[in-house]
Parts: structure tokens; sequence; C-alpha cells
């Protein structure tokens, strides 16, 4: 009897761990249906490890027992939060390889999505490819450019073991004294639909027969996309930054969402919501448009984030009421919550807010749910630890040809000549003398902008490497042609000097976000004095280098050629480039260029409308062949 007892055990046993096994493994098949792995997952998962799903925090602030201990679901970098100054690829994948690794290490081993702003290129590390930015970038209307800066960016995204990138910006800025408007493409929401290809290109082409709103990455050489900022950021009163979108429920539909409905269409993976109000509610709080529109008549089926914050303004001032923060924005249904330092505080919250049945157990399980089927869809599972092997990618030659494309395309030129028939460009190479002056003609830092290495961007030529518009002239002339450059000179220098012509390089300086908000819209008070010391006395050009359309209608009369440059990046030889002629102007704007800043908001379409230069607007150029 006992041998066929212990037969029979041994055979439920069998069974038991049999049974385990699949259970175990379900979740952890890649072979099983994306949905399938999601419920097999959750209904593993205790709340504490829920709510660790929907809790992101600052890379400064992740150790891997931070992970571990409250199982976090993702990290990011705050704007310039890097592992170590000029860190390389690999002191990154090592930093975000470590904090992963903590999160592994617990019970379900669900990896963390690392999350960072490459906004124009991979912008916070050393030596990456700067591209222009969005404003720049809408002025191509070329949706195939777009697509191939979103996959090079991916690239150098996932050359820094980082997966995910906060990006695009699909705002539809609609007054320039805003000052994330240099985030925005165009005041046109067509043109801005148009861009949305850049979603394709982080993440790769949705298949052909994907559900609506379902979203899709392409595995690890693709990066999940954001679409931000849900919605209405770029149509705040006056342009003031986080602010209050006064506009009925028809301008809205009609100006702000529609680039959303191609996000979805295209598989975008999230989609971050705004801190600006719809006439007078927070965004961060409005269940209305989040589940109501978003999740529900959209069929979004990827996960909505919070800005930086984003639930502690919900209240004025900030963390003036945290629980009803916490109860306002989840119940509005967002999914992550980008905290991102005081974590503890959130869970603490949010897990008594369950337990007493404030915010149901549905409503955590579809944020959940949302976040697992993200991280399942681009193989976070399969491949939760990376390597250097794309560590050539970044800052590489190709993308520097790209960045380079899309600054001679996102030029436009203004005016050329004081008249028509005696065009000043495209500029003669070979001159025997010229000045090159301005704040912004050997400036990195200012051609760059705002989100470049720091949040709020640099002044200088140290952040990283590029080519200023001085390198990029003296590159373009021809050897014998004597290049001379003087920042700010006085009149008697460039009287005294018999130059040919002179470039001149003004605008503004680097900002983001509210930093950036003005009421003026003036370039630098040494550029003025530019202008007028130089374009008084020689032929010049003048290239603007600016987030957006700035006061020049006083100084138009005395510049024999204009050139609006946006904020071109790191690639500088762009713009030699199209001046000397190798190509030809072919841009054209994608913003109303004002004439005075009382006119604002003033955009295509208005009644009153009496721009300077008029949407659309923009002379072109032939290319030449010069010695």
């Amino acid at each position: 009897m006992v041998p066929k007892l212990g037969y029979m055990l041994l055979l439920c046993l069998l069974v038991v761990v049999g049974e385990s096994a699949t259970n175990a493994a379900k979740y952890k098949n890649p072979k099983q249906p994306v949905g399938a792995r999601v419920k097999d997952l959750l209904k593993r998962m205790t709340l504490e490890e829920k709510i660790g799903q929907m809790v992101q925090i600052e890379r400064s602030v992740a150790t891997p027992d931070v992970m571990k201990q409250y199982f976090i679901g993702s990290v990011l970098s705050g704007g310039g939060s890097v592992p170590s100054p000029q860190a390389t690829p690999e002191t990154w994948v090592n930093m975000v390889n470590n904090i992963q690794k903590g999160s592994l290490s617990t019970r379900l081993g669900i990896p963390m999505i690392y999350g960072i702003d490459a906004v124009h290129g991979h912008n916070n590390v050393y030596k990456s490819t700067i591209f222009p930015h969005n404003v720049g970038l809408g002025v191509t209307r070329d949706p195939q450019l777009i697509k191939k800066i979103g996959a090079a960016t991916a690239l150098e995204v996932r050359a820094t073991g980082i997966p995910y990138a906060f990006a695009p910006c699909i705002a539809v800025c609609r007054d320039p004294r805003w000052g994330r408007c240099y985030e925005s493409y165009s005041e046109d929401h067509k043109i801005v639909q148009l861009m949305t290809e850049i979603i394709p290109g982080l993440q790769g082409d949705i298949p052909a027969n994907s559900k609506k709103g379902v979203p899709f990455v392409a595995g690890k050489n693709k990066v999940a996309a954001c679409a931000k900022h849900y919605v209405g950021d770029g149509g705040t009163t006056k342009g003031i930054n986080e602010n209050n979108t006064v506009i009925s429920m028809n301008g809205l539909f009609s100006i702000h969402m529609p680039a959303y409905y191609n996000a979805i269409s295209k598989g975008v993976a999230t989609v971050m919501v705004s801190y600006s109000s719809w006439n007078g509610e927070k965004m961060h709080a409005n269940h209305e448009l989040v589940t109501g529109f978003l999740k529900d008549r959209l069929k979004f089926r990827g996960f909505v984030i919070s800005d930086w914050q984003g639930i502690d303004r919900i209240t004025s001032p900030p963390h003036a009421n945290y629980s009803y923060s916490v109860q306002a924005g989840v119940s509005a249904g967002i999914d992550m919550v980008m905290v991102p330092y005081n974590f503890t505080e959130f869970i603490d919250d949010l897990t008594y807010q369950v337990k007493t049945n404030i915010i149901p157990m549905s409503r955590i399980d579809d944020a959940v749910k949302r976040i697992l089927r993200v991280k399942f869809t681009m193989g976070l599972f399969e491949s939760p630890l990376s390597d250097v092997s794309l560590s050539n990618q970044l800052g590489s030659q190709e993308h520097r040809e790209l960045a380079r494309e899309a600054v001679r395309k996102s030029l436009v030129l203004l005016k050329n000549g004081k008249n028509a028939d005696k065009p000043l460009l495209p500029l003669p190479k070979k001159a025997p003398k010229i000045l090159v002056a301005g704040s912004h003609a050997d400036n990195l830092g200012n051609q760059c902008g705002g989100w470049t290495i720091t949040w709020q961007g640099l002044n200088g030529n140290d952040l990283t490497v590029g080519t200023t518009v001085l390198n990029a002239v003296k590159n373009t002339v021809n050897p014998t042609t004597q290049v001379i450059y003087n920042e700010n000179p006085d009149a008697n220098f460039v009287k005294s000097n018999g130059f040919s012509y002179a470039v001149v390089v003004v605008g503004e300086p680097p900002y983001a976000e509210t930093f950036g908000d003005s009421l003026n819209l003036t370039i630098t008070a040494a550029g003025l004095n530019t202008i007028n010391n130089v374009c008084g006395v020689v032929k010049c050009v003048v290239v603007v280098i600016s987030g957006r359309p700035v006061v020049i209608q006083p100084y138009l009369e005395s510049i024999d050629a204009l050139v609006a440059a946006w904020l071109p990046g790191t690639e500088g030889q762009g713009v030699a480039d199209v001046l000397f002629g190798d190509y030809g102007f072919t841009g054209k704007l994608a913003r109303t260029w004002f004439k005075t800043v009382d006119q604002l908001p003033m955009n295509v379409g208005d009644k009153h409308y009496d721009p300077l230069f008029p949407f659309g607007f923009g002379l072109t150029t032939k290319a030449v062949k010069q010695n």
C-alpha cells in the first residue's frame, strides 16, 4: 500500500508544481497575448504593488532599495538631471540598470519604465544631436523628415538605456508670449497634426490590423512616446504658462484636440496631462476630458501620466490640500503620477483612500492595467536591462546630417534686399573681408535654446558638441575670404574696416516654461545695438535666433536681408548652407509674425489680421554653384 500512496502523492505534487509553473509563467510568457499577461499579473498583485506601479519618482531619489521596498513603477530624469556632468552612454546605462535591478528583485519582478524629456533630440545628454526645436520643424511641413528625426532620437535615447521619451509636444501655441511656444509646431492645428508623424518615428509603425487606441512600441530600437499636454496648453490667456484657456467647447475641440486624434491612431503609448485649466477647471482634475473623452470616447488604451508635481498644482497654492489633490487627480483618470520626490506621502494618501473606499479598486486596476499593457507591449519584461550596443548612435554623423537638413528646411527668408531686384542672398563666398557679429553668432547655448543639457538651457560654447553660425560661416566661405568676428562692434569699427557685407546673428537668450513667458517679446539689448551699429553702415543679413516671432518692425528698414532661424540646435552648418546658396530657402512661416505685441493674440484666420509677415510667408532662393 505504501509505495502506491507514495506514488499518488508524487503525482499530486507533480500536478501542483506543474500548475504553479504554468501560473507563474503566464505573465512571464511572451507567447501569451498582452491582455492575458496583464490579467494574469494583475490578479497576483497586492494593493501595495498596484499603487507602486502608479508612482513615478525622480532619478535622484530612486535607489534600488526604494524601488524594491515601494514597488515603484517608473523613474524619470527631470530637465538636466543626469548621473554625472558630461556622462557617457555607459554611465547612463549603468545607472538605469542599477535602478532596474531593484525592481527586478521584487516578488513579481515587474520592471520599471524610465522616462526623460527628449524634446529636440536626446537633449539632456552630452554630445547628443540637438535638433531644431518644434517651432522650426513646423516650418518644414515635412512629415517624413519629422519621422526620421523621431527615429534618430529614439536610437539616441536607447543608446543611454532609456525606453520612454516625454515627446512630442502637440500644443497649438496661439500666443507667442507663452514661454513654451517653441515647443509647439504651429498656431495651425493642421500643421501640428501633420507633425504627429514623429510618433511612428519614435515608436515604430503601428501594425495594419491594430485596434484603435492600443499603444504600440516596436522593440529595442524604439521608445514609448508621450503626446502632451492634454489639452489646451497652448491657448492660455496672454500665453501665461500653466494658466487658464478660456474657449468654447467647439474652440477646444477644433483647435487644441485634433492632433490627439492623430497621435492615438498612430498608437501613442502615453498622454501627459496639462498643468493648465479649461474655463477655470484644472486639466489634472478634469474627469470629463481625461476619462470621459480620452479614454472612453477616443478609446485610448495606453496610460495617462501627470506632469511634474501636476496633482500638487490642482490646488492654489500647490500642495495646499494634498489628499484632495490625490483624490481629484486619480479620480479624473490619471494612471501614473509624476510625484517626483515625496512618494511616501502619495503612496500613504492613495492607500488610505482606496482602503476607505474614497477611490474604488476598479480605478486602481484600470491604471495598473494600462501601465502594464505599455510595459508588456514594448517588451520591457523580456528585455528589462540595457547594454551599450547602441552607444555609437549618440550624436552620430548620420544624425547630425539629418539635423543639418532640418535646419536648412526650417529657415524662413523674410526679406532679401532693400528692393526686390537687388537681392543680398545668397551671399558670395568669395569676398575680401566680411564681418560676423552679434550675441548669437558664436554661442551654441543660445543656438540650442531651453531644454538643452539643463532645463533652462545654457549660455556659451562649452555645454556640448556642435557648430556655431560663426564656425559654419568660416567653414563655408572661400579660403581667401577674411572673416572678422566681433560680437558687438561699434559703428566706427564697422566703418573703418571696409567689409563687403556683414552677417549679424542676434535673438533671445535660452529659457524654458514659465521663465520664458514674456509680454514684450524683444531680442536682447546687445542684439539691437549690434543691428544699429552694423546695418546702418554695411550691407547686412540679420539672422534671428529665437523661440518665436519677436519685435523686429522698428529695425526692418535698416536691415538688407532678414532670416528667421528659430532655435536650430547644434548643427549651425545648416544656416550657412542656405545663406551662401549651397541650398535654397524653402521655409514658410508656421506662425504669424506680428508688428507689435499689442496685436496679440493674432492668428491666421482671425477677423483682425494685420501681420508684419503673414502665416505661410517665406521668400525662396535657388541653390547656386560657387567656387
